[in-house]
């Protein structure tokens, strides 16, 4: 039975742009649901534009609620967790730690007054909805499929339709990242070197994205938005980590890949 979630800052959180207020609360009239074995309520956003209003789930809530986003302590290899940070240790008597409501909340905020602030004379309701779903949206985790199906192909292809089928079913609760990392100690270097080059040609490139990711967020917020990823600086620094985690691979390939994959999501 998990415990019933009390939340450390006041709620519901709410902010006044210029024309454009907003709220992120617990929507009570919904059952609640287990994050992280704390029972809450799922997270909403409520966002007003002359008078009228919209209301929605917050990205972050669901993307985080994700089991394979609730990891074993890995504090010692990534930067420490933050103190509202959640703890549960499972049957198995494994601490695993996950995002708090806290910090949910935060990756909401930062990404609302983003769009608002875009639009100071254009905004509109409809315009938010669109910008939302596309500015907010993690690039782990929107590229992670096809990199599960590049995996599951890869395999097929080498006379191991076991090992593919076991990859593809194994991801569904593991972060993919994480299995190749520790496949990296189970295959041979020629062959994992192989898996790992042509995923870069053949795949959206998932694992440069998330070892970026490792390398420049705290853990457990791991995650990149399209938001983040817009900004200049973030480009810079990622092509400045490609360089030296793959050097032998054209970064400007890789990035313009990623662009135009971009350009097939953006509303």
């Amino acid at each position: 039975m998990g415990q019933e979630w009390e939340a450390t800052t006041n709620w519901p959180t709410e902010k006044q742009m210029s024309k454009v207020s907003y709220k992120i609360y617990f929507n009570n009239r919904l059952k609640q649901v287990s994050l992280y074995g704390h029972m809450t309520y799922p997270l909403y956003i409520q966002v007003t534009h002359k008078r009228i209003h919209i209301f929605f789930k917050s990205y972050y809530f669901d993307l985080f609620s994700k089991s394979r986003h609730f990891l074993p302590d890995r504090r010692a290899d990534l930067p420490a967790a933050t103190e509202e940070t959640v703890k549960e240790t499972n049957e198995m008597g494994i601490e695993k730690f996950g995002p708090s409501i806290e910090e949910i909340t935060s990756k909401e905020i930062e990404v609302i007054d983003f769009i608002i602030d875009r639009h100071p004379d254009d905004f509109s309701l409809d315009l938010f909805k669109r910008e939302y779903a596309f500015y907010s949206k993690d690039l782990c985790d929107i590229t992670e499929d096809s990199y599960i199906n590049y995996l599951y192909n890869f395999f097929q292809s080498r006379g191991m339709p076991a090992l593919a089928i076991t990859v593809r079913e194994g991801t569904r609760n593991t972060i993919a990242y994480e299995v190749i990392h520790d496949m990296k100690k189970a295959l041979s270097q020629s062959f994992y070197d192989q898996l790992v080059e042509s995923s870069l040609y053949l795949s959206p490139p998932y694992l440069p994205l998330y070892g970026f990711v490792q390398d420049t967020k705290q853990w457990p917020m791991l995650c990149l938005t399209v938001m983040e990823w817009q900004n200049i600086k973030t480009q810079t620094a990622f092509k400045e980590y490609m360089k030296i985690h793959y050097p032998e691979i054209d970064t400007t390939v890789v990035t313009d890949q990623l662009a135009q994959w971009l350009d097939t999501l953006r509303p």
